[in-house]
This record gives structure tokens, sequence and C-alpha cells, in this order.
């Protein structure tokens, strides 16, 4: 099937969301037990981490953890945002520098100034986006980005996103008074796809769509190790307790090429495979054998493949091994975990 298509349904009895291009699932958004990020808490200051610069908050959720603050004593609350996952008995992570995001606008309290997102290249349609903001926001104090999503979008919907957001963001900046409390849940997987997916596609959110689309096909397969590629290659992708790691093979293919041309297969993939099994963290790739000349095209399509991937992810390098390594923000959970 060609074209774009958001499947929003429930899966295990926990909302979900997915994104499918061509047919294929390119995205995939699930509910979990845990805090979402974009969670926003008023938090209690409880004492600093020595040697980390950072300190240990409460929270109704359990302990977090906010890095690079200082002037903070115990006892003093603090209105913080959770940016990710915790691993396993790991504190929340969350930052004091708080975003109030939606589809067309991203208002950044104590950060003023109105930007427009750089994906936007006509002047004029700049210049009318910075219009509408400067009519708009009317609060010292907020800055404001304004994302690519508002590029051929409504003005009427673009203004009433930016000032829903900057009235949210000015009821909960400075709630600072009180005990620890949940000031804003995190969006669930069906608001997230109206936040994320912008491009025009058609919504399918009647019961059954997973089904229907063959998206619960897809989650099966995501929870195997191996991933087939083209040809007679493969990877196999394994979340252990340190690190994630990535085998690539190159099968009965034992023709000279035969190696780089699963590497380059494999690199291209990863990032989408990463995303919908929600795997963060430390990866390292084991690559397929090649020659050492090869590995500056391998590591180009790789940089490509991250460039279009919506989850952070640092290049670190190569190891002397040959190995790849990867530190790929964790903002979702293992898919195998949450399915259970």
């Amino acid at each position: 099937m060609k074209g774009r298509v958001i499947a929003l349904d429930h899966v295990a009895g926990r909302e979900a969301a997915a994104l499918m291009v061509d047919g294929r699932v390119e995205d995939l958004f699930l509910a979990t037990d845990l805090p979402a990020p974009g969670t926003i808490y008023r938090a209690i200051v409880e004492r600093p981490m020595k040697g980390q610069g950072g300190m240990f908050l409460r929270t109704p959720d359990g302990s977090a953890f906010v890095r690079q603050v200082k002037g903070l004593s115990p006892g003093q609350a603090l209105v913080v945002q959770v940016t990710g996952y915790a691993e396993p008995g790991k504190a929340i992570p969350v930052t004091a520098k708080v975003l109030f995001k939606s589809r067309y606008a991203i208002v950044t309290p104590d950060a003023p100034g109105l930007n427009v997102s750089r994906r936007i290249k006509d002047e004029d349609a700049r210049e009318a986006l910075l219009e509408i903001a400067h009519e708009v926001m009317d609060a010292d104090g907020f800055g404001l980005i304004l994302r690519s999503s508002c590029e051929g979008a409504d003005t009427d919907e673009i203004a009433e996103d930016i000032a829903a957001m900057l009235d949210q963001a000015t009821q909960i900046a400075g709630d600072t008074a009180g005990d620890a409390e949940i000031l804003m849940q995190g969006d669930g997987p069906h608001l997230m796809a109206w936040r994320e997916w912008t491009d025009r596609a058609e919504i399918d959110n009647a019961d059954g769509s997973f089904e229907r689309h063959g998206v619960l096909d897809v989650l099966d397969g995501l929870m195997q190790r191996d991933v087939a590629l083209d040809g007679q290659a493969s990877m196999a992708i394994e979340p252990t307790r340190a690190l994630v790691a990535v085998d690539v093979n190159t099968g009965g293919d034992t023709s000279p090429a035969a190696g780089l041309k699963a590497n380059l297969a494999a690199v291209k993939d990863l990032p989408r495979q990463l995303r919908l099994r929600g795997l963060g963290g430390q990866v390292v790739i084991d690559t397929a054998p090649t020659a050492k000349k090869d590995r500056r095209q391998i590591e180009s399509a790789l940089r490509a493949a991250l460039k279009r991937d919506s989850v952070e992810t640092v290049f670190v390098g190569w190891t002397p091994l040959g190995h790849i390594e990867l530190q790929r923000k964790r903002d979702r959970l293992p898919l195998a975990g949450s399915l259970t």
C-alpha cells in the first residue's frame, strides 16, 4: 500500500500508535506504566550526588535525578520535566529546562526569543510565522520555537496552538509552592502521533486498525532476535544489561562484496529497528568482515540513516576490534518489556 497511514489502536490493553509509509511500519508509540517523557513535576530537592554535578529529587513517582543545577538546597521545590526512561533501579532522568511542546509550537520558559525551524527555507513564510508569533506571545520571560510543521498549516491553528502552549507554560512554570506533585502528564501515544507525525497521512482510528494494516505481525517480528536483510544477509539485535549488541552476518553469500553489502543494508535499517524495538543506551555493531577501505562508505550510510531518525543518537566511532559504537537516547521503553 502506497502512502502514509497512521493507525491508532490498543495492544494488550495499552494505547498504541503506528506510522506506516508505503506499507512498512516506520515508527511506533506504546503506552507504559512508567512516567512518560514530557511529564512535569513539582519536585523536592533531597541531596546532591557528589562527583556527578547533580541532585536527587523526590517526586510522586519516586526518586529523580537532575544534572547541572546550582544553588539548590534540601527541601526546596523545583519544576522539572522527564527527559526519558530510567534504567531499572535508577532514578528518573529529569531536566530543569522545561519545554511545552505541541504540534506547531514549543514554548520555552526562561529562554526568551522567537525562532522558526531552519527546515522552513521560504523567507516569506518565515516572516509570516514571526508575525503570528509576535501577535500571540505577550508574556515576558518566555521564548518560542515554531516547528517545521507550521509550513503550509492554517494560520489560525498555529496561533491557537501557540496560545494554548503559552497559557499552559504560564500556569505551570512558576508553580513551585507545595509538596511534590505531578503538574502535567506526558503525552500518550495517540497525542504523540498527532504531535510528531505531521506529514499528510490517512488516519485509521477504528478498532482493529493494527490488525488491518499488519502491525500485529510486525510486532511479533520485533520480538525476534534476527532481522532479514537484502539477499542472504541478516543481523541479530540482542539487548543485554550493559549494551545492545548487533551482529551483522552475510549468510550463504560468499561473493567478494558480501560483507560490504550486508553492512550497508544493516546500518540503513538499524535506526528503524532500534526505534521500533525501543532500544537505547550503548549500541555496539559487530560488522560483517570487510576491508578497512570500506569503513568510510559504511559510516556515511549509517550517519545518513541516523540523520533521518527521530531519536537522538551519537556516532562514537570505530573500536580497535572493528566494531561501531553508538550512544542512543533512552526515550522509549524496550518493546519486549512493554508487551509482557
